[in-house]
C-alpha cells in the first residue's frame, strides 16, 4: 500500500473586500448624518413701562404665588398648592361669575410650574380675562 499524502490547499479569507465595505459604510454614515448643535435659549423678559390704569375699583380675583409655591386667593391663604384646592378657592371667591378679571401675582423666584398651575385653574373654570402683574422698569 502506497499511501500518499495529499497536498492540502491553504484556506484563507481575503479581508480586502470586507475592509472596503466597512470603509464605504463608514463614509456613507458620516456624510448622511446631520450634526446638530445644541443651543440654549437665552430669554430676556420684557419690562412694562406703561402706567397702570387707575380706573374705578372693580371686583377682581387676585392669586398670589409666594416664593415657596404657596397660593393665596384674594388674601386668603390656601392649605396646599394642589390644583383642586386652588380651583375650589377661585370658585368660592367668584361665586360662579367667570366674567370677573383675574390677576396672577407671582414671586420672581417661584418655579414656572406654580404660575402655570394658577393659569390652568383659571382656564378650566372658564375665566377669560387673565393678567399677570409685572414690575415697572426703573
Amino acid at each position: 500500500m502506497n499511501f500518499r499524502t495529499k497536498k492540502r490547499e491553504d484556506v484563507s479569507v481575503d479581508l480586502t473586500p470586507l475592509i472596503d465595505v466597512v470603509f464605504l459604510l463608514l463614509i456613507f454614515f458620516m456624510v448622511s448624518t446631520t450634526f446638530t448643535k445644541e443651543t440654549h435659549l437665552e430669554i430676556d423678559l420684557p419690562e412694562s413701562s406703561a402706567e397702570a390704569e387707575m380706573s374705578e375699583q372693580v371686583e377682581l380675583i387676585e392669586i398670589v404665588v409666594n416664593s415657596s409655591g404657596g397660593y393665596s386667593v384674594n388674601g386668603n391663604s390656601l392649605i396646599n398648592n394642589q390644583l383642586d384646592t386652588l380651583k375650589r378657592a377661585i370658585q368660592k371667591e367668584s361665586n360662579g361669575n367667570t366674567k370677573l378679571p383675574m390677576v396672577v401675582t407671582a414671586d420672581a423666584s417661584v418655579a414656572h410650574e406654580y404660575v402655570v398651575r394658577a393659569m390652568d385653574a383659571a382656564g378650566q373654570l372658564g375665566f377669560t380675562k387673565l393678567s399677570i402683574t409685572t414690575k415697572q422698569a426703573q
